[in-house]
């Protein structure tokens, strides 16, 4: 497919891939097995600590690129290597080319190299007559096909076997099975004369070690090897962001890259390669070997304080197998070259934002990919600032423009949120809390769930009313509602003051308060996004409280991990910032874990039906809190049964669900599906966001499941 211009065009495009039925249940079921996997890949390991150490020996190497390049440079050199350095990815295939030239070489194998992939090296090599076979069993298949890899690892992963019988009876002319070890019999076979007949053999490298000055590869396959050992002439293409200083910084990215990349405590084949090696036909009885670093923007990337630590990434493409979008599109349409959520950064420093600026638009911000990336980089939070530097360079859409002048102006907004109440009576059906039917701005495209109308009464406006009166507090809290639960929601916010009532909590409702601005930040409208966190930690004072509670894990999230980086500018503001961050909390943490509220506060268990819980993004992974809601609810005496993938993303994503409604709907319905098989007859989850994702695609299912904020089953059963 061609690369989309507009969004439509790209939604177009993410739509054929939904219709895949194949594409649907390969990325299914790879995702599931894949997790058990990993999880089993890691046992008895303190993964965070490896990640931790990946991370900190990546950005002293990054900090020092040019200085550990000369350094390899001169190693090699000494070991008879031809060590080259490519500015951009043309450069790179011109000397590549060039070498080609100079030995007389006409056949050319290749092993996997993502960076291949990136300088679009076999173009060039066929344009200039040179025959290129790739010899990894998937790249050798796209390739044949004529198309880019949909994975890293495995670049194949969208194909069935069937495809793959059709497509090698084609290129063999005999009918094939769809055996699959027959298939790679007959792959073996092709490729076998392809490296005796080879002049020169490319690889990658996933390390370029200084202290030795040798390259090491990590596979699954003998490819490469017999790439790198056969063909008396040898080509390794890396980027510069290879370069390790010790052998110990690679063999410790070795724990940690099978295990997340595939699963493995170890893959296949690890080679090292040091110096020119002995070879018969090559000059001097030698081979020829050149490493070539490609640049491509990395050293310019490296001095970037935002953005470097880009370059740390290991190419384990764990970010795509645990993404919810990709499980669903796969990486033709989740990437350019790159794929995954590396892949939505890479496209925009590499290829350009023309390449990049529908692609980052299609990430629904879970954060799993940054809970399993092997170097620790914050993905979900730079693929956002991506988006924004779009918009600053190309022009902001004037939805988006609207939005953050209309969030930025406090009143403006809650005036705005006050009087639709009157003007959603047209649409407004009484009986039900939704809309009867959506206005022109949503389009049918957003009647995959039902929406929630703007309650009568605002919760600000009730508070004065409902607030408890506490002579000696054991805590001071302020709650903050975020607007949703304040005006759409109120009644989940009630519930949590009756959970918290009677603990001895000293509650405030700072009228100041807004939304938390992570609409903003969807939008790419990061300076209204940060005037928002302004107005907010101004308003709530976190000198006057011990802790700043609240029922929305996604505002909890928001406020505790993004709004001292937004404010770290401002002397004034930044250590009011972080103390802001320190004391926010999330409803269930803070009533199970800090008013030590059990199974005394509630009514005996009165035979109820099972519960099940989703379990918000931005709450299990955004904060870490798993244990604490599923502890109350069987508190509570509620019968909680577990359903499949909990913690993966209902498909709400804010204005993620606007944008791309078709994503949105398959990852309900998959969620919907997984609550209907545990047999529940009632859904919980922390965050209002779910709630309305859910309930309104329950509505629209019409199976009877009742979706409430935990806040609600709480206060329902509270003595």
């Amino acid at each position: 497919m061609q690369d989309a211009d507009t969004l439509k065009e790209y939604r177009k495009q993410c739509q054929l891939a939904l219709d895949d039925e194949f594409l649907r249940k390969a990325m299914d079921a790879f995702a599931t097995a894949y997790r058990t996997n990993r999880v089993k890949a890691f046992a008895g390991m303190n993964e965070k600590a490896l990640i931790a150490e990946i991370a900190a020996a990546k950005d002293a190497a990054i900090a020092r690129l040019p200085e550990l390049y000369e350094e390899f440079r001169h190693k090699a050199e000494q070991a008879g290597v031809h060590v080259h350095l490519a500015g951009t990815a043309a450069e790179a295939n011109e000397i590549i080319c060039r070498i080609a030239k100079d030995h007389g070489c006409r056949r050319i194998v290749k092993s996997k190299s993502m960076t291949a992939e990136e300088t679009l090296l076999n173009h060039r090599l066929e344009a200039d007559g040179l025959m290129v076979t790739e010899t990894d069993l998937g790249e050798w298949i796209i390739q044949l096909r004529h198309e880019g890899p949909s994975h890293m690892v495995m670049p194949a992963i969208h194909l069935s076997r069937y495809q793959v019988a059709d497509l090698f009876t084609d290129v063999t002319r005999k009918q094939q099975d769809s055996d699959i070890e027959k298939l790679v019999k007959v792959a073996r076979r092709e490729l076998r004369g392809k490296y005796i007949e080879a002049d020169m053999g490319i690889s990658g490298a996933n390390f370029a070690v200084v202290e030795t000055g040798a390259i090491g590869i990590v596979t699954n396959e003998g490819n490469a090897r017999l790439v790198t050992t056969l063909p008396r002439v040898h080509v390794a293409l890396c980027g510069v962001d290879k370069l390790t200083p010790t052998l110990h910084d690679a063999l410790r990215i070795i724990k940690a890259l099978p295990r997340n990349a595939t699963g493995q405590a170890i893959t296949s084949y690890v080679t090292w390669i040091t110096g020119a090696n002995a070879c018969a036909t090559g000059p001097q009885g030698k081979k020829e070997y050149h490493i070539v670093f490609l640049d491509n923007g990395r050293l310019a990337l490296a001095q970037d304080p935002e953005f470097r630590q880009i370059l740390r990434c290991v190419r384990c493409g764990a970010c795509a197998n645990v993404c919810p979008v990709y499980r669903l599109v796969g990486g033709h349409r989740m990437g350019h070259i790159y794929i995954g959520a590396i892949g939505l950064l890479l496209t925009y420093f590499f290829h350009g934002r023309d390449k990049a600026k529908n692609l980052v638009q299609n990430c629904i911000n879970c954060g799993a990919c940054k809970e399993v990336c092997a170097a620790g980089i914050d993905l979900p939070r730079l693929i956002k600032q991506v988006h924004a530097r779009i918009q600053n360079e190309e022009g902001h859409p004037l939805p988006s423009v609207l939005l953050g002048k209309v969030m930025s102006n406090r009143k403006l907004f809650h005036t705005l949120l006050k009087t639709a109440k009157w003007g959603q009576k047209p649409v407004k059906d009484g009986s039900t809390g939704y809309l009867r039917h959506l206005p022109m701005i949503f389009g049918r495209e957003q009647n995959f769930r039902a929406l929630p109308v703007v309650a009568d009464k605002a919760f600000r406006d009730e508070w004065p009313d409902i607030r408890p009166r506490v002579d000696q507090p054991r805590y001071r809290v302020a709650l903050f509602s975020g607007c949703v639960q304040d005006f759409v929601y109120p009644e989940q916010m009630k519930a949590g003051v009756k959970v918290m009532d009677g603990h001895g909590v000293a509650m405030d409702y700072p009228m100041g308060q807004s939304c938390c601005g992570l609409p903003l930040v969807m939008m790419g409208e990061s300076k209204a996004a940060r005037d928002v966190a302004e107005q907010n930690v101004k308003a709530m004072d976190p000198a006057r409280c011990d802790y700043i509670v609240t029922l929305c894990a996604s505002c909890a999230s928001h406020l505790k991990h993004a709004y001292p980086k937004m404010l770290a500018d401002d002397p004034q503001l930044a250590e009011t910032a972080r103390l802001f961050s320190a004391k926010v909390i999330d409803f269930s943490s803070f009533v199970s874990d800090v008013l030590g509220v059990d199974q005394n506060d509630f009514r005996p268990q009165d035979g109820q039906g099972k519960t099940a819980y989703h379990s918000p993004c931005h709450l299990c992974r955004g904060l870490g809190v798993t244990e604490a809601p599923r502890q109350l609810l069987r508190q509570a005496g509620l019968d909680y049964v577990p359903s499949v993938e909990e913690d993966v993303c209902c498909g709400f994503g804010g204005t993620f669900s606007m944008k791309f409604p078709e994503e949105s709907r398959e990852l309900l319905n998959k969620k919907l599906d997984n609550v209907a098989a545990s047999g529940a007859g009632e859904l919980v989850t922390d965050c209002p966001g779910c709630v309305m994702q859910l309930r309104g695609g329950a509505e629209v299912r019409g199976e009877g499941l009742r979706v409430r904020h935990i806040a609600e089953a709480l206060a329902e059963r509270k003595k």
